[in-house]
């Protein structure tokens, strides 16, 4: 049996800020993949450029597949990763999100494996890593861990 990782389900606890914080990242959600009723939005879903996908879901709908489900134990153990095209652009996208109020984690740094990177944290606090593509010629030695 061939597994294959697909998806990214998140559950959020104010879907609209949500929404808003991943579309000033720059992911594209058309109202087409936002299931409403009338208490609201519960379930997006987001096919990407790569074939993953990505969806957030209210805490309503995750109870009603996940009976288990019981909100934040306290985790913070995943970055969600997004990359962008130039060194430039982590900057330049930490400092829109930084600026309309969304937490930064970590400010933009040259990282020893030869990409710039930054990690901002979106309204449920998980935290979203912005990193360019990789310059051979910016590599170091990593960390003495």
């Amino acid at each position: 049996m061939k597994l294959t990782l697909e998806q990214l389900d998140l559950v959020a606890k104010d879907m609209d800020a949500t929404i808003a914080f991943y579309r000033r990242l720059g992911v594209k959600i058309p109202q087409s993949a936002i299931w409403r009723t009338k208490s609201g939005a519960h379930h997006v879903r987001i096919g990407m450029a790569n074939g993953f996908e990505l969806a957030f879901d209210s805490p309503k709908l995750a109870r009603v597949y996940n009976r288990s489900y019981r909100g934040s134990r306290g985790g913070g153990n995943v970055v969600i990763g997004f990359s962008v095209g130039t060194r430039h652009g982590v900057d330049k996208l930490y400092a829109k999100m930084t600026k309309v109020g969304h937490r930064g984690l970590m400010p933009p740094w040259d990282a020893f494996w030869g990409s710039r990177y930054a990690i901002v944290a979106d309204p449920d606090g998980n935290p979203v890593g912005i990193m360019s593509p990789m310059d051979a010629k910016k590599r170091s030695a990593g960390p003495e861990l």
